[in-house]
């Protein structure tokens, strides 16, 4: 009885002490620092899987489509009703709509995180570098050899011209919560992927409204510059903000892990209600332009199908080159490859109105992103073992110092 209580402090020494070891070893193996202990970088829906909903996205614009043709077709009064509730070229209704997507997006990311730039710079540098210097130029170059060139018998140049303000309009806005999904399917560094979210949101706040304008002007478009940064106000200013703040009052009254996985799973239903939603009325104001010109659906979608494969082997061929480990150079692909396409579609909407063929380009690229973004997603897993040499220690990673 009396080496009792001596047994048991020996035992729990020993557990404390491999609980020490194995940390350490992670620490060197796997996490950089800075991640350990943070597990809740995305929600527990996030984490689990692909949501039924996004994984069959696809089917859903699919569905919206053909509803809102319908709509649109046999109960115009409708639309005609909605179109009524506009305010400076902005539809009221889909604005609300809009917002109801975009500020949940917004209130997963970690601007906190920001001080970590300095971790992945290999990975954030590629990220920049692809998206705002690469990515809006290779969409203009490939939508005006497509739309001007390669399908000039059935697209007039008016056409051709509203198809590629909507494409430059995808291009030039990476994704960001879709990123998430794409990144936890790639098994990436989730500290790195909330990073590159962060900085390329607060790039796209001064560098969206320039890059659209210049593209567009070389595309012959005239759009108002007052009209645009609006667009981007009420798109990314109001809702970022909003969901900065509704952030930092939750984890302060409630806790970190309240917010991640209590508070922002409310928000799923909320966000895909107002996607589909938008979609519906979006297709009723389209869907004269859908039933004259069907093909042109699969048209558009070559070029931004193109655009998607191209930047994401760009980025993540050019990791490889830098030696960044897998879990960098997957969601580096990744983010560049996806668009924001709820701010395209809001900005084409403010710009050019609900029934304008610039938006239905970009609701293209809502039909053809889940499929072709899974196809990378497989492929990425499938080319893993390619980096496992590069699996070590990073920038700002300190190795572990074993004793």
């Amino acid at each position: 009885m009396r080496d009792a209580a001596p047994n048991e402090t020996r035992k729990k020494l020993r557990l404390d002490a491999d609980a020490k070891k194995l940390n350490r070893t992670n620490v060197g193996r796997m996490l950089p620092a800075h991640e350990i202990g943070r597990t809740n970088d995305m929600t527990k829906a996030e984490k689990t899987a692909i949501s039924f909903f996004e994984k069959n996205l696809t089917y859903w614009v699919a569905l919206c489509m053909v509803i809102g043709v319908l709509i649109g077709k046999f109960l115009p009064a409708i639309p005609e009703f909605l179109a009524k509730f506009e305010y400076a070229n902005v539809s009221i209704p889909i604005a609300f709509l809009i917002w109801l997507m975009i500020y949940p997006m917004m209130m997963k990311v970690d601007f906190a995180s920001i001080k970590n730039v300095g971790k992945n710079p290999k990975g954030l540098f590629v990220t920049w570098i692809v998206n705002w210097l690469i990515k809006p130029f290779t969409m203009f170059g490939i939508a005006a050899f497509f739309f001007y060139v390669v399908f000039k018998p059935w697209i007039s140049p008016e056409l051709a011209k509203d198809y590629l303000a909507g494409a430059v309009l995808l291009g030039s806005a990476p994704c960001t919560a879709m990123v998430f999904v794409w990144s936890h399917l790639t098994r990436g560094n989730a500290a790195y992927t909330v990073v590159q979210v962060a900085t390329n949101d607060l790039i796209i706040l001064v560098a969206f409204t320039p890059i659209v304008a210049f593209l567009l002007g070389i595309g012959g478009i005239t759009i108002p510059w007052m009209t645009l940064i609006i667009s981007v106000v009420l798109f990314v200013v109001v809702p970022l903000a909003g969901g900065v703040l509704t952030r930092h009052l939750v984890i302060r009254s409630k806790g970190e892990e309240y917010f991640q996985n209590a508070f922002l799973p409310k928000f799923n239903n909320i966000t895909i209600a107002g996607l589909l939603l938008t979609l519906v009325l979006i297709f009723s104001f389209q869907g004269e332009v859908i039933l004259n010109n069907p093909l042109h659906i699969l048209l558009i979608a070559v070029p931004l199908i193109i655009q998607t494969v191209l930047i994401f082997f760009l980025a993540y061929g050019v990791c490889y080159k830098l030696h960044c480990r897998h879990s960098i150079a997957a969601p580096a692909g990744m983010i560049g490859a996806s668009n924001f396409f709820e701010l395209s579609v809001a900005v084409a909407i403010t710009l050019f109105g609900a029934s304008s063929p610039v938006v239905l380009a970009t609701i293209v690229g809502v039909l053809v992103e889940v499929p072709v973004m899974l196809a990378l997603v497989a492929y990425a897993n499938r080319t893993s073992k390619s980096f496992a040499e590069f699996e070590m220690p990073s920038e700002g990673e300190a190795a572990p110092q074993l004793k």
